[in-house]
């Protein structure tokens, strides 16, 4: 069911898309950065909470490396009718959204936009690949690589990312991290372009990590 493609693209920086009047952006304007990619629609039920989470999210992390890209969609009975100048409109005016908001895309079937087809041969679904509705979400390393890939009842404010470098150097302090984030977290590596070498004791419980792009992702 939902059997992704292959793609030949091997990071999302290789991909261009419209903004909002329809001009190109060249995603890999964002190396260098970690990405929350978003479908967005402004007559969801989810449309408040996350709108409102992701505009947070991003005045915490904006600074630190966080980039959200938002693409409407109406594919999902029909709740983002509107041009794609309205939706963003609707993000900034509303949601007071200062991260981009693109060009209306299609997640789904053969006309769809090429980035979300690369998304989702990286990150298939619980149900195989298709994005189910409104609001999934796709973290991105700064080196373009799709680390993780979220359902729409995942709220943004249950994926913490903490830009690097950071440091766990032991059992108690990594316990102390996912108290601070809320429990139920992981952390992940990944090299950064110079190929720093990343050092994983998980026998002796030490996590000690040499690298620019370390990132502990709680999902609530």
């Amino acid at each position: 069911m939902g059997a992704s493609e292959s793609v030949p693209q091997k990071s999302i920086h290789e991909f261009t898309v419209k903004n909002s009047k329809g001009q190109d952006v060249d995603l890999s304007m964002y190396k260098g950065k970690v990405l929350l990619v978003v479908n967005v629609a402004s007559k969801c039920g989810f449309t408040d909470s996350n709108y409102t989470q992701l505009t947070e999210l991003y005045n915490k992390y904006k600074d630190k490396g966080l980039e959200i890209l938002a693409f409407p969609c109406n594919q999902f009975l029909k709740q983002e009718p509107g041009t794609s100048q309205e939706a963003e409109e609707f993000a900034c005016k509303r949601y007071k959204a200062e991260y981009p908001i693109f060009k209306k895309v299609r997640c789904n079937g053969p006309n769809t936009e090429p980035v979300f087809k690369f998304l989702k041969a990286k990150k298939s679904g619980f149900l195989g690949s298709r994005i189910k509705w409104n609001f999934t979400k796709f973290l991105v390393d700064k080196d373009g690589n799709v680390l993780s890939r979220y359902s729409p009842t995942t709220t943004p404010l249950a994926i913490e990312v903490f830009p690097t470098p950071y440091w766990v150097t032991s059992r108690k302090h990594w316990e102390r991290i996912r108290e601070n984030i809320g429990g139920g977290g992981k952390m992940e590596t990944r090299n950064n372009v110079n190929r720093m070498k990343v050092v994983n004791v998980a026998h002796n419980n030490v996590y000690h990590c040499e690298t620019s792009c370390v990132m502990i992702i709680a999902a609530r």
